[in-house]
This record gives structure tokens, C-alpha cells and sequence, in this order.
């Protein structure tokens, strides 16, 4: 009797997908590519379930306290400061991709078509703010004190000649926000999931300079676990490269 209740535990368990491994992603890109890669990734013996999110905070937080077991959605410079703020311990692995960072506007089909004034959002977290920042600058819209500082503000702005207004907004909000600010920096995954094409659509945009690879990040201590190695294998295989040059036409640049 006990026999058959412990065999009726451990097939319950099974059934409600107690093994399953969890990885938490945004929609659009990571959470395409991993649904493109769940059956090859079965077939490798490890079955996911896609947790979305559609903010930059959950994952992370999700992952620290167990309830993923990994998450896809982020650069290293963004964990690297999310850990020191909330005393996480995550580990980044290997580079996937870029999602180019891109400028958009309803306006203005260029940068230099900017008036005094105009207002410029940017999203409100530090490192990607950071980086909107540098990109302005790259672009010659605005001067940095340093352009290499990732963690740049509106503070260390020496020059800007138009007196552009910055704007700091969620990351999430900024495609929302195109019809009350002449110039939005947006992070791919939102423009992409607003219908916006970072290679067609923006006045400027990130190139394969960046220092912005999106990561799988993990807690410390997982990251020689079988399951981890199974799913980088798949991410980084020809055939996700291949997805990602044809599904997002530059889009998205693969980075193995």
C-alpha cells in the first residue's frame, strides 16, 4: 500500500510538471526564440516552460528566490547592477545576441530635424539610461563628459545645443510614450513588440559595437548543471543563428 501511494507522488508530481525547468523571458525576442527551440531542446531530454514578463525586474527576483531557473531577457551591465542594488547572487552566461538600442519619433524622420527644447525619453534605468545616453552622443545629438562610463546620467550632459529635455520613463512605457515626446530610446524587445523594426524604423540605432549582449543568467551555483548546458547548447547552435538572421532581418544581431 505505501509502495503504491509513494508511485502515486512521484507520477502526481510528474503530472504537474514538477520537472519541468523554468526559464522566465521578455515576449519578444527571447521568448520567440526560446518557443522556436522547445522541441529541439525536448529532444535533448529537457523540457521548458516559457515564463513571460514584460518588465526587467520580476525576472530577476524570480530567479534569485527559486522560482525560475533561469531567465533570458538581459544585458550584462543591467544584472550587474540589479545584483549590487538588491544583493542578489546571479551569474550571466555567454552572450546570445544584441537588440540593437534604437531612437524613434512620429515627428521627425532624422536627428537633426530635433528643436530646441524637444523632449527626449529614455528609460529610467540606470544602465540602459546610460546607454540611451551614449547613443545620443555617438549620434552627435548631445556630449557625454565620458562616452565609456555605462552608467552615464543627464548630469554628466557637457554639451546640448538644441536643450533637449530628458525624460526618464520605464523601459516598458516608452513605445506608449512616442505621441508625447519628440524622441523615445527605446529598448528592442519593446520596439519589436510595438511593431517598430530597429533597422527601418529608428533615426538612430545601436551597431555591432555594442556592449549590450543579452545573457541567460542563472543563481550561482547552477551554472555546470546538465540542464544549463543543454539549453546553451541549443541557443547558440547554427540553426538559432540562422533564426535570428532571417526572423529579424538585422533586427537582432546573433553573437555566435
Amino acid at each position: 500500500m505505501k509502495r503504491a501511494l509513494l508511485l502515486f507522488c512521484l507520477v502526481s508530481n510528474l503530472a504537474l510538471g514538477k520537472d519541468v525547468f523554468k526559464i522566465g523571458a521578455t515576449p519578444i525576442p527571447a521568448g520567440e526564440i526560446l518557443n522556436e527551440i522547445k522541441g529541439d531542446l525536448a529532444k535533448e531530454g529537457l523540457d521548458i516552460e516559457i515564463v513571460e514578463f514584460t518588465d526587467y525586474i520580476m525576472p530577476n527576483l524570480a530567479l534569485a528566490d527559486g522560482s525560475l531557473d533561469a531567465n533570458f531577457f538581459q544585458h550584462k551591465p543591467y544584472l550587474a547592477n540589479f545584483m549590487k542594488e538588491k544583493k542578489l547572487d546571479l551569474v550571466p552566461l555567454e552572450d546570445i545576441y544584441v537588440p540593437p538600442l534604437g531612437g524613434y519619433s512620429k515627428k521627425y524622420k532624422s536627428v537633426e530635424e530635433l528643436k530646441t527644447g524637444d523632449k527626449v525619453a529614455i528609460p529610467n534605468d540606470p544602465t540602459n539610461g546610460g546607454r540611451a545616453l551614449i547613443l545620443l552622443h555617438n549620434k552627435g545629438v548631445i556630449k557625454l563628459s565620458d562616452p565609456t562610463d555605462l552608467m552615464a546620467t543627464e548630469f554628466d550632459i557637457v554639451e546640448n545645443p538644441k536643450k533637449l529635455k530628458i525624460v526618464s520613463l520605464q523601459a516598458a512605457q516608452l513605445p506608449r510614450a512616442l505621441d508625447d515626446v519628440d524622441l523615445a530610446i527605446i529598448n528592442c524587445n519593446y520596439a519589436l513588440d510595438a511593431g517598430l523594426s530597429p533597422q527601418e524604423d529608428s533615426l538612430i540605432v545601436e551597431g555591432t559595437e555594442s556592449a549590450y549582449g543579452n545573457v541567460v543568467a542563472v543563481r550561482k551555483g547552477d551554472e555546470n548543471k546538465e540542464e544549463i548546458a543543454i539549453l546553451m547548447k541549443v541557443l547558440r547552435s547554427d540553426r538559432v543563428r540562422t533564426f535570428i538572421l532571417e526572423k529579424y532581418q538585422g533586427g537582432i544581431i546573433p553573437l555566435f
